[in-house]
């Protein structure tokens, strides 16, 4: 196919990218055929996915109104994938035009889209990072920029810890983070579960396989062991749709199809 100009020279065309994927189920238009194809097959298999996502999104929003409330002015968006509108800078600083965001992807076309999106924005900015090396991301000139460490803030893990390995030790990696953190700091989390759903989960993940991040679904418990450290924000450890909603219309009657768990919790 001809390389669009957004897309950078090194990028291979012919294999899906997580990222690209997720953006054409939010309805963005920075993905190529064969994402597109990865997306309708697994559409085929689960149609409530794009469903999911876009409830994974609204989480985000209500999540990064919530810490704003609570006094925060920064965040740290590590896996952020390609923006697409409703992004945690927009939200942000919507709410208060001082927030400061720094992303992190090591996704090359998610990360170009983020430099172009964020151009002329003194307080925002993206990372080339792996989420699996917290200290590239803490020493690049971008959080030297953006991020005060000694102060309160919010990390932002939505959607992504399903991408680390068991042999990674998500519980360890997320503990790495905490460590960093000051004290009255967030981790904003959500993470897809085979909870509720078990006879998605193996097609959904032999999908993602064919991709640099396959997906590893967790139950509850093992989503509450990422918390470690962290006092859950009321309502806790719960699907989607049920963390906050903003209205009664908003709450699913089989929350548990959305497949996804979402948190919130704070360091003492």
């Amino acid at each position: 196919m001809e390389r669009p100009s957004w897309a950078p020279a090194d990028i291979d065309l012919d294999r899906p990218s997580a990222a690209r994927v997720y953006d054409y189920y939010l309805g963005g238009s920075h993905n190529f055929a064969v994402d597109r194809e990865m997306a309708e097959q697994a559409i085929a298999l689960w149609p409530n996915l794009p469903l999911i996502m876009q409830a994974n999104r609204a989480f985000l929003r209500r999540a990064v109104r919530y810490c704003v409330d609570q006094g925060i002015r920064q965040f740290l968006d590590i896996g952020s994938g390609i923006p697409t509108v409703g992004n945690v800078h927009e939200v942000a600083q919507e709410a208060d035009p001082r927030c400061r965001v720094l992303y992190v992807d090591f996704d090359p076309v998610a990360v170009a889209h983020s430099r172009a999106i964020l151009a002329g924005n003194e307080r925002a900015d993206i990372v080339h990072a792996d989420l699996r090396k917290p200290e590239d991301i803490v020493g690049s000139p971008q959080f030297g920029r953006l991020i005060e460490p000694q102060r309160p803030m919010a990390v932002l893990m939505v959607a992504v810890l399903h991408f680390i390995d068991d042999a990674d030790d998500p519980v360890r990696l997320v503990a790495r983070y905490r460590d960093l953190l000051a004290p009255g700091s967030y981790l904003v989390l959500s993470h897809a579960t085979q909870d509720g759903q078990p006879d998605k989960v193996e097609d959904h993940q032999k999908l993602y396989a064919r991709t640099r991040t396959p997906m590893h679904m967790r139950s509850r418990a093992e989503v509450g062991a990422l918390f470690t450290g962290f006092e859950l924000v009321d309502p806790g450890i719960v699907y989607l749709p049920q963390w906050r909603p903003e209205s009664s219309d908003d709450v699913d009657e089989h929350p548990e199809r959305y497949t996804g768990y979402a948190a919130v919790g704070r360091k003492p």
